[in-house]
């Protein structure tokens, strides 16, 4: 029993047209579906049918992420598990949500919406799987080949941090503490990644940003040529992180959604121990090079 990965992530948008086309032309994600209220997109290595899906609303929002899960019947042990915890499940029957069938819902300790999923329907990625080309034509923008990790807000990250280790089996990898020793940030894991999920200290339900994968730096380097070029407006970066050592750039959708391209890093293995920053190095922990955060970075949330 075990989750696999982050599956997608929701957002509401006030414009769907503009969320669209940005997250087509500018990030180069390709769109597999859309319906009265939402579009589905993917990124061209992904062979699910979303992992990002825009949904028109009265304001921008933060709806729900969805992790994928190891087995079919691992919803009902969750089910079990978070029931336990004290918090109610709600049961999504298949067809109740496009592109994947039964999962599962319920609120985090946090005030997130969290979703567990087995079936999702596959679509294919942009190349074979029989004797397949590096190159891929016809991709536009940034050109992520998948989505990579959320970072989350909650007023009490250690008992949110808990609540993720004891029902799901995240492993902490890197931790920050305040001046008193309690945990003020985490990044925790289930992938082999640096981190697939981030809590930081903030108003209950947030969502600070999510992220995609590059492949190297120079890919880096590139998106911050698409960016300039197509005007977006960029928080932070080119830089470095020192916690995860994660290469990295922090910008905003038009919509004032903040994203993140990422890469870097190391392979934590399930024994590797929780790496620790105190809070006199918040500034090199989060960005290595500049070594001090902008109040935007801290304040701003979807």
């Amino acid at each position: 029993m075990g989750l696999q990965r982050l599956a997608h992530v929701d957002v509401t948008v006030t414009d769907l047209d503009l969320a669209t086309a940005y997250y087509t032309e500018v990030i180069g994600m390709l769109e597999t579906e859309r319906d009265e209220t939402s579009v589905y997109l993917k990124c061209w290595d992904e062979p699910n049918h979303h992992s990002l899906r825009l949904i028109y609303g009265p304001r921008v929002g933060f709806e729900q992420m969805s992790f994928k899960v190891e087995r079919e019947d691992d919803l009902d042990e969750f089910e079990n598990k978070v029931t336990k915890y004290g918090f109610p499940v709600r049961r999504v029957t298949k067809g109740d949500h496009v592109g994947q069938g039964e999962s599962i819902r319920f609120e985090t300790p946090s005030g997130q919406v969290m979703e567990l999923v087995y079936d999702i329907d596959m679509v294919g990625r942009a190349t074979s799987l029989v004797n397949p080309s590096l190159m891929v034509e016809g991709l536009k923008g940034i050109a992520p080949p998948r989505l990579d990790h959320l970072l989350v807000t909650a007023e009490e990250v250690g008992d949110s941090a808990k609540f993720y280790q004891d029902v799901f089996g995240f492993r902490t990898t890197e931790q920050l503490l305040d001046g008193q020793g309690h945990q003020s940030a985490v990044w925790m894991e289930v992938s082999h990644s640096p981190h697939d999920l981030a809590i930081v200290s903030g108003k209950n339900g947030g969502l600070h940003h999510f992220a995609w994968w590059l492949d190297d730096w120079d890919h880096v380097r590139r998106s911050a040529d698409v960016l300039a070029y197509n005007g977006i407006q960029i928080d932070v970066g080119p830089t470095r992180h020192g916690i995860t050592r994660g290469n990295t750039i922090y910008f905003f959708d038009p919509l004032g959604t903040r994203n993140e391209v990422f890469t870097g890093g190391y392979r934590p293995d399930p024994d590797f121990p929780t790496i620790t920053w105190t809070e006199d190095q918040i500034g090199r922990a989060i960005f290595y090079y500049e070594g001090e955060l902008n109040q935007r970075f801290m304040t701003v949330h979807t």
